[in-house]
């Protein structure tokens, strides 16, 4: 019985990870979609979030059959509530992606990138994916070292955003509201993103140590 139940907390473990993948995917595609005004692309990721919501309702569904059935405690419990916390978090990256796509359709055929932009919504994107690849790798191995690393990606990501806004404030900025507009709201999701990859980083944190990082 005991093992079953150790076998149900590892399938945990391994639906999280995956769902690390499927929003890797996510962000990397619609970044693309993004850049290239590539609108099959952007539906691709669009649809495709179904996916990701089907495994997040899979980790709740298995989180209240444990509680209901093995009452679990300590560290047990303690991986049953980060594995909640997380799947919420990599759920939210997952909508976050789409958003991205949907500027990108939106906009369809051009582009809802100004020229001068470009290289730092790419570096938006490549951090992304950092952010959600090593936190895929943390859940996987329940490295605190390596889960305490996110915090200075993020710090990266936080300075690409500050560089968005001050191209969007220049007075030399050409292309009017609606870009600016756009751009802003690009910006926003990118930095939420990465903010959701850190708080599964510190889940980890949390259910090796029983403490938050500081």
């Amino acid at each position: 019985m005991r093992d079953a139940y150790h076998e149900e907390l590892d399938s945990l473990t391994a639906k999280l990870v995956e769902m690390t993948r499927l929003v890797r995917s996510a962000i990397s595609r619609a970044t693309t979609a993004l850049l290239d005004s590539d609108l099959q692309l952007a539906e691709s990721v669009i649809s495709r979030d179904a996916e990701v919501n089907a495994t997040f309702e899979e980790i709740e569904t298995s989180i209240f059959e444990l509680m209901a059935r093995q009452q679990p405690v300590a560290v047990d419990l303690r991986m049953v509530i980060t594995a909640l916390r997380m799947g919420t978090d990599l759920e939210r990256m997952g909508d976050l992606a789409v958003h991205v796509a949907k500027v990108a359709r939106l906009r369809h055929p051009e582009t809802a990138i100004p020229p001068e932009v470009r290289p730092t919504i790419l570096q938006m994107g490549q951090i992304a994916e950092t952010l959600v690849t090593k936190a895929g790798s943390c859940i996987a191995s329940q490295d605190v070292e390596s889960a305490m690393e996110l915090e200075s990606d993020d710090d990266a990501m936080d300075k690409l955003h500050r560089r968005l806004f001050r191209n969007i404030l220049s007075k030399d900025w050409p292309h009017g509201v609606e870009p600016a507009i756009d751009i802003t709201l690009i910006g926003r999701y990118y930095e939420r993103y990465a903010d959701h990859a850190v708080r599964v980083a510190g889940d980890v944190v949390y259910l090796v140590t029983g403490a938050r990082p500081a």
